[in-house]
């Protein structure tokens, strides 16, 4: 690790897995910084970055202070190098304390119950059994709750240190005990809870290809390392592999499983000049690709880094529930302290009766269920979106979608294919369609421009062979000309009927009616006639049409569309689509401007789009959402969600999955906070025990576990 200042620090902190933990950490680490913002936690992965930029603090000052925390600090690792490293201790500390603290009680209560059954008071070895087992549930949390009461700042750990020692005072020992026990459960139950989403996040690292068969200029293939592979180099996919890094094809066809990265559930067909990612899965076909990124841009790596980055961006809901947690806390104690004194002073209680129900409404007062059930359901949420080829940077976009009122979106690349397609042929003059093809396709044979390229994919998409015109010439403005079977021939836009004289009322009424279309328009003739008409426009995605209608049906009340392209274009497009309103010829700071206008009026909006000249509006939206795999990478660094398959489809779907995420978070924090009213109600009357507490309060950690947990099902 580099000890340098103007630096990242990273760490590993055993022992940070609930907002209770980090408000400690930032009580001792924040004070030796310029501000809190530069602390990042990552409660799922055990991380805590460090900005080191402006402070006086040595990385050691740093462990040191986690350290007084009573956790423990080291320099990162990734986590296999972590579970490598760390003793069996390590790793199941946790497990194997509470396992003894469960062993010590039941033996204390052997002995209690059978062996000396006829005991008035708790046998001594007893107590000894039971004393053993309050150490093994309360060793990790004694040290937390010491420094808590050091800095005068009551949390969870202190709560339940107090109330097993009150009883253990009064003599309460197998209660005590179970306490501890149970307390312990109730955090090995949290620490599997976030190690089941971990793994779920962490299962992208398995994606990572670990060999590249790497093809020589001599035709020689040696396996080597992907991060050690060149952009442009060429590979070789055998049936069955993983591809190793981002590319397209250059030889070979095969149905690939990019189920990992875009979540599609269907192979996609891939043939020459086709893109491929890292981490999908090749079919039968043997591929050849060549490079296009470097081991640490693919998007598989971007995936890695964003979803890794992702937890520790919080939800609204997770910083509501730490500054609850900071205020409930605090009121408990109080609470407790009124309960243990008021009735004895004023209406002569019992001390004993009154200290008990007071150690009671500690127990069941503590706030773990409630601090650790917005996180794993925001994990789980993330995790889940994943899987589905919807990248979300962080729980902080989580809940956006929910609270969507308008869509606006680009046209080109997003409702589009972003690719011109040939859509009407129009033969004249005696010729037929394959013959006014095969003309167009000569004479754009050469061509690099988009409107040739598709007219030749058409041609050849027919199986209509030509070759390409001789002579060609470049018409500045208006096309080209060259010679085909010893005539000259000539292609352009309708600018080129001026100038040949050529005009007719047939041609002139098909081009009105091809441009009300927002078509581009291409001619075909020779010096007498014209041989036909082409027209080709950018096609709307198959699923956009549906996406839409699915948007409109999940309550989102304004769909726009936003593009540079014309208003006719755009119109044609929109009616389509189903678009609701149309903003066209707009420069990218008149989109920002559209995008303001929708926030003003709808509050929560979100942009879609692919493009750099996006990327100002998506930056500006409530909600930023980039199409993931054709989208340029200013777009998807600038956004908050990513659509790796490019699929619309996924955006209703987003809408739903994030309304979910809200509905069972607030499921969560309304049942906890139930339960908890509901005993404090009892122990005021005496209805209540320690052991039912901390039963309930484990019992309640347990279900919002598992209900947040039930957002990684598909």
């Amino acid at each position: 690790m580099n000890d340098t200042k103007n630096s990242l620090l990273e760490l590993r902190v055993t022992g940070m897995c609930c907002v209770e933990e980090v408000s400690m950490l930032k009580r001792e680490l924040v004070p030796m910084l310029e501000s809190e913002e530069q602390l990042r936690f990552d409660l799922l992965a055990g991380k805590l970055s460090v900005d080191m930029t402006s402070t006086d603090a040595s990385p050691a000052d740093m462990i040191a202070a986690v350290k007084r925390t009573g956790m423990k600090a080291e320099f990162w690792k990734d986590e296999k190098s972590a579970q490598q490293n760390a003793s069996l201790w390590q790793r199941h500390q946790r497990s194997i304390l509470t396992t003894l603290s469960g062993l010590m009680i039941l033996v204390g209560l052997v002995l209690e119950l059978v062996v000396w059954a006829d005991a008035e008071q708790t046998p001594l070895l007893a107590i000894g059994f039971y004393l053993f087992a309050v150490l093994s549930g309360l060793v990790l949390v004694l040290p937390k709750a010491w420094r808590s009461l050091s800095a005068l700042r009551p949390d969870m750990n202190l709560l339940m240190s107090v109330a097993v020692v009150g009883a253990m005072l009064i003599g309460e020992w197998f209660e005590a005990a179970t306490v501890a026990f149970l307390f312990s459960l109730s955090l090995l139950l949290e620490s599997w809870s976030i190690g089941r989403a971990r793994r779920a996040i962490s299962a992208l690292m398995d994606l990572t290809p670990l060999i590249a068969h790497l093809r020589s200029e001599d035709g020689t293939v040696k396996d080597v390392d992907p991060a050690t592979v060149a952009v442009g180099s060429v590979l070789m996919v055998r049936s069955g592999e993983k591809i190793p890094l981002d590319g397209h094809v250059i030889q070979g066809a095969s149905a690939i499983d990019q189920s990992p990265i875009t979540g599609e559930s269907m192979p996609v067909e891939k043939t020459v000049d086709d893109k491929v990612f890292a981490g999908t899965i090749n079919g039968d076909g043997l591929l050849t690709i060549e490079t296009e990124k470097a081991a640490e841009d693919t998007t598989l790596a971007r995936i890695i880094k964003m979803v890794d980055s992702a937890s520790s961006n919080r939800a609204p809901s997770e910083r509501w529930v730490e500054k609850f947690a900071s205020i409930y806390t605090p009121v408990v104690m109080a609470t407790a302290f009124a309960i243990l004194v008021i009735p004895p002073l004023l209406f002569a209680g019992e001390w004993s009766e009154w200290l008990y129900r007071a150690l009671v409404l500690l127990v069941i007062a503590c706030p773990c269920a409630l601090v650790i059930s917005t996180p794993v359901s925001v994990v789980a949420a993330l995790a889940s979106a994943a899987r589905h080829g919807v990248l979300i940077k962080g729980g902080g976009f989580v809940e956006v979608p929910a609270s969507l009122r308008a869509v606006a979106m680009d046209k080109t690349g997003t409702l589009t294919h972003g690719q011109p397609k040939v859509m009407d042929v129009i033969p004249m003059g005696g010729h037929d369609s394959a013959k006014l093809l095969s003309l167009a396709g000569a004479l754009e044979a050469n061509s690099n421009h988009p409107l040739a390229r598709a007219i030749v994919a058409e041609a050849e998409s027919r199986g209509l062979k030509f070759d390409a015109a001789d002579d060609l010439a470049t018409i500045p403005g208006k096309g080209v000309a060259g010679t085909i079977e010893g005539e000259e021939y000539w292609l352009g836009s309708p600018r080129f009927l001026e100038s040949h004289d050529l005009d007719n009322t047939d041609v002139r009424s098909h081009l009105e009616t091809m441009q009300m279309k927002g078509r581009s328009v291409v001619l075909v003739g020779t010096g007498e006639h014209v041989c036909g008409i082409l027209s080709l426009a950018d096609t709307v995605r198959d699923e956009t049409i549906e996406a839409i209608r699915s948007l409109h049906a999940v309550g989102i009340e304004h769909v726009v569309m936003l593009t540079g392209d014309n208003l006719g274009t755009a119109n044609a497009i929109a009616a389509e689509a189903g678009i609701d309103e149309v903003h066209a010829e707009l420069l990218p700071e008149d989109k920002v401007a559209a995008v303001e206008q929708l926030v003003a009026q709808y509050g929560q909006v979100a942009m879609i789009g692919d493009g750099v000249n996006d990327a100002p509006a998506l930056a500006r939206s409530s909600l930023g959402i980039a199409m993931g795999a054709a989208g340029t990478d200013a777009a998807i660094e600038i956004a908050d969600v990513a659509l790796m398959s490019d699929d619309l489809s996924k955006l209703p779907w987003l809408v739903q999955h994030s309304r979910r995420t809200l509905r069972i978070i607030r499921q969560n924090i309304g049942f906890s906070l139930g339960i908890k009213l509901l005993f404090v109600i009892l122990t005021f009357f005496g209805f209540s025990s320690l052991w039912a507490a901390i039963a309930a309060d484990m019992g309640t950690s347990f279900l919002v576990i598992a209900n947040g947990l039930r957002l990684l099902r598909n």
